[in-house]
């Protein structure tokens, strides 16, 4: 199978660079674009072509095309901040489906036949059942997911109006770094539970909140489906392979391991992989956060050759940490 030249958009954040690093890594020609307002230069690899700037400027886009032969896009670029998405929803209306449209009719107008679509969880609001699979019910309780909704249903309605083929991913709650330190989650201020817990195992932060001991789970906390950022960069490249194999077919699957972690034992993990005890401040509930969260990924395992090589907790926290500390040293060094 030919391997296309692959536009990474949002290359520069935190899961678009591990897709970079996947389609680099498997041999696929690879370009950036980014507007670097949350992504970072360092995160990219040496010899990927990076055009700092914006998904909705056509002429850019229109540009890239041509210069770079594009015949996939992969679009990570995006807000994902779901408080700040209630406080300022058309911020997210904006950065999420707006410019995501603007992207994909330069795609289509530019004959690109495949294209990626980092969507989420968030899709399905508050699920009355847990695992959760695809054909739950979309009921959206924030900006956010519904940003990310509205995304996914013009991608359907083009793929049916152009020969354009598309997968939408719905992660659930992505943690870790790359195995080799190579570029991982590098946002201050992130809101990322691993992320934060490991910026205060390393001093960085005085505590970490626990917002909601009440939930219905068995230790009180809320319960997430955890995935390392690898592993769902490893499932962009196969759905990518799946797509060109069968350009009449568009895709929709869950990525989750289908296991659940509380914040408690989460919290546990980083004490235990540190040998550190983190300091926990019990919170109120957070308006909208679900008790528990986890996928049914029964249909990514069966239409995808997808293994999970690091479905471990503390596996994820070993990597999060490591580049947590690797970190600290770009941040000295700049």
């Amino acid at each position: 199978m030919g391997k296309v030249p692959v536009l990474v958009t949002g290359g520069a954040g935190y899961i678009g660079s591990h897709a970079v690093l996947a389609l680099k890594d498997a041999g696929w020609p690879v370009a950036v674009i980014d507007n670097l307002t949350t992504g970072f230069r360092f995160a990219i690899p040496d010899g990927v072509p990076l055009y700092e700037g914006d998904i909705e400027d056509a002429a850019l886009l229109a540009r890239i095309f041509a210069e770079q032969k594009i015949g996939a896009v992969m679009h990570f670029a995006g807000s994902i901040i779901v408080p700040e998405s209630v406080e300022n929803p058309l911020k997210y209306y904006h950065n999420n489906t707006a410019k995501s449209r603007a992207l994909i009719a330069a795609a289509v107008e530019a004959g690109v036949k495949h294209f990626i679509f980092s969507s989420t969880a968030a899709t399905y609001g508050i699920p009355e059942v847990s695992p959760v699979t695809e054909d739950s019910p979309k009921a959206p309780i924030n900006p956010y997911g519904m940003s990310k909704l509205m995304t996914e249903t013009m991608l359907a309605d083009t793929a049916r109006a152009h020969p354009l083929n598309y997968c939408a991913l719905r992660y659930f709650n992505v943690a870790g770094a790359d195995p080799q330190a190579r570029t991982g989650q590098s946002t201050a201020g992130a809101t990322h539970l691993i992320k934060v817990a490991v910026e205060a195992a390393l001093g960085k932060r005085s505590h970490v909140g626990v917002f909601g001991t009440d939930y219905d789970t068995p230790d009180g906390t809320g319960v997430r489906d955890y995935i390392h950022v690898s592993d769902l960069a490893a499932a962009h490249v196969l759905a990518l392979e799946a797509l060109i194999e069968a350009p009449e077919r568009s895709l929709t699957m869950n990525c989750g391991y289908g296991r659940g972690f509380s914040v408690l034992e989460v919290l546990d993990a980083v004490d235990r992989v540190t040998n550190l005890k983190i300091e926990r401040k019990l919170e109120g509930r957070r308006a909208g956060d679900p008790d528990s969260l986890i996928s049914d990924n029964q249909r990514i395992k069966a239409t995808l050759p997808w293994v999970p090589r690091y479905a471990d907790l503390d596996v994820i926290v070993q990597h999060a940490l490591a580049w947590e500390r690797k970190l600290t040293e770009i941040r000295a060094d700049a």
